[in-house]
């Protein structure tokens, strides 16, 4: 565990959110812009700016992370602060470490069959938990964490993304 107090950290936030639950309601934000490579773009989150490409199995030059590896990497990386905060809520003393791999079939991306999907057909998400935790404890650490997690949620849920296409 570090050196911050989560729950000290999240107590007020909570409390705030209880008696004004219109301050919880936030609105996250990501902004793909092209580059002078049509294959490349930068992602902007308005913290950070990452670089995304397509996949080279797709005809990306394969330097940086496609939207795949992205989405996989939001996945493991929810999972694994999700899991961690709850398991610290739990006065537990662990470490956590997530990988998520996804199968997808790039025929489809490609429009070479249509039959065949676009998108991940599998995804698959191995927790370790390295630590001395009876199994009771080990069941809620995992019911917790996944129903906690942004990501797995959002991945495992009914929620469709809403789209607005402007032509200028």
């Amino acid at each position: 565990m570090g050196d911050v107090d989560l729950q000290s950290e999240q107590e007020p936030l909570k409390e705030e959110y209880e008696t004004d639950p219109d301050a919880a309601q936030i609105t996250l934000r990501a902004t793909g812009e092209e580059q002078d490579d049509v294959r490349s773009c930068s992602v902007d989150i308005g913290r950070a700016i990452y670089e995304a490409e397509l996949h080279e199995g797709a005809g990306g030059p394969g330097a940086a992370a496609c939207s795949g590896d992205l989405l996989l990497g939001a996945l493991a990386a929810c999972s694994q602060l999700t899991a961690q905060a709850v398991a610290e809520n739990f006065g537990l003393d662990v470490d956590v470490s997530v990988t998520a791999a996804g199968d997808l079939d790039l025929r489809g991306t490609l429009g070479i069959n249509e039959d065949v999907p676009v998108g991940f057909e599998n995804v698959r998400l191995d927790v370790t938990v390295t630590g001395d935790i009876d199994q009771e404890t080990r069941a809620a650490l995992q019911k917790y964490t996944e129903r906690y997690c942004v990501v797995y949620q959002t991945l495992t849920g009914s929620s469709t993304p809403e789209t607005n296409w402007e032509f200028e």
